[in-house]
């Protein structure tokens, strides 16, 4: 008979005890009891971990065994579950056993011993801000508010996670150590104006040194000066002050502007009349030169021919003055000494105003001379003809 047979007493094979129950039951077609399987089931897990020799003795200690023993079932598991981490790439993990130092694990799938080992995940690619704004005192005795941006990366992991406590905390206080020493040593206009970038150049530097003095694994990426201000309470008079530098600084560039412009027109007349004068002198002393060249040139002819050399200076000196003079005498025989004014040379010697333009030719000019002269002769000759004959 098959050990699940219904109705089979005293059969071995039966898991369930279903030998035992023949009585209980009410017939041998009823299904196995659950309670008394999943005792069975306590028992044999008891049995396993050494609980199985009370089970005749006491059926309350056996199933306060049972539970024992799927508790250590449960946390094996765990300590299996909590053996096993993972670092991603951003991340190194720094491990201690017992509290101490061991080593430093990089990205993958590692292993620790439960319960003794410890690792601390550190980020050291993530580029971390950190913000400051305080109320500072400057050099020339002014307050002013400055916001400070910090920009960081975490270099070394183990001084970052076990040398320092508290280390964003310790960067803020660096920071701000490092911004009022800078901000003490500077003037106000620096400050607000253009020498933001220099500043802020100056409290990365000595910040470097701060954390690397304190061993944080930090290093500083950037430091910007996000604002530089007056306090609220005397924004309006500072207002006032930076108007009138401004003002200042206005008139000092128009005024440079201006002699600029004045000077380098005034150096140039002045190095123009130096050589007009130069070259009026250079002008003068070769005249004088070449007159006294001439002079004795004319000596030695003089010495040789004194008679035509005289009539030819009187020549030359009597050409010069008739060729400077505007007014011409006209000697008549028979008559007095008649004095006429030349058109064509009036007309030459004249200053023409701005924009006119000669109304007459130099032709017209000499023909209405040549008329004139006519008209004067012929009435000459009237007046002489007639003088002749009341004579």
């Amino acid at each position: 008979m098959a050990w699940n047979e219904p109705g089979g007493k005293g059969n071995p094979n039966d898991p369930w005890g279903n030998n035992n129950r023949g009585n209980n039951n009410r017939g041998g077609n009823q299904p196995p009891d659950l309670d008394e399987a999943l005792k069975q089931l306590m028992d044999k897990l008891n049995g396993l971990f050494g609980g199985g020799n009370n089970r005749g003795n006491n059926s309350k200690s056996g199933g306060g065994g049972g539970l024992f023993g799927v508790a250590i079932l449960v946390l094996v598991l765990m300590l299996g579950f909590q053996s096993v981490y993972t670092l991603d790439e951003t991340q190194q993990g720094v491990v201690m056993r017992l509290g101490k130092y061991l080593k430093t694990e990089n990205a993958g799938l590692r292993f620790k011993i439960p319960l003794v080992d410890q690792v601390v995940r550190v980020n050291t690619t993530q580029v971390r801000n950190a913000e400051i704004k305080e109320r500072m005192l400057t050099e020339d005795e002014n307050i002013v508010e400055v916001e400070l941006n910090v920009q960081y990366r975490v270099m070394d992991p183990v001084a970052f996670a076990l040398r320092v406590e508290q280390p964003e905390r310790t960067l803020l206080s660096a920071a701000e150590s490092a911004l009022r020493h800078e901000v003490g040593s500077t003037a106000m206009d620096p400050i607000l104006t253009v020498g933001r970038a220099v500043l802020a150049d100056q409290v990365q530097v000595r910040l470097q040194n701060y954390l690397d003095r304190y061993q944080t694994g930090m290093v500083i990426s950037q430091i910007n000066i996000k604002d530089a201000r007056p306090p609220a309470q005397v924004k309006a008079a500072f207002d006032d002050v930076q108007k009138a530098k401004q003002d200042k600084e206005r008139l000092i560039n128009e005024a440079e502007a201006y002699a600029n412009s004045i000077v380098p027109e005034a150096r140039g007349r002045a190095q123009r009349q130096l050589e007009e004068a130069s070259a009026y002198k250079s002008r003068i002393v070769a005249r004088a030169e070449g007159e006294a060249e001439r002079f004795e040139s004319l000596y030695g002819e003089y010495r040789n021919a004194p008679k035509v050399t005289r009539e030819r200076l009187y020549i030359e000196a009597v050409t010069n003055v008739y060729t400077n003079a505007s007014k011409v005498l006209v000697d008549v025989e028979g008559g007095n000494n008649m004095m006429y004014l030349p058109l064509d040379q009036l007309m030459k010697n004249m200053p023409k105003p701005a924009g006119v333009q000669d109304i007459m030719s130099s032709s017209d000019i000499s023909r209405l001379t040549d008329q004139v002269l006519r008209e004067v002769r012929s009435r000459q000759s009237t007046t002489t003809s007639s003088r002749r004959e009341g004579r």
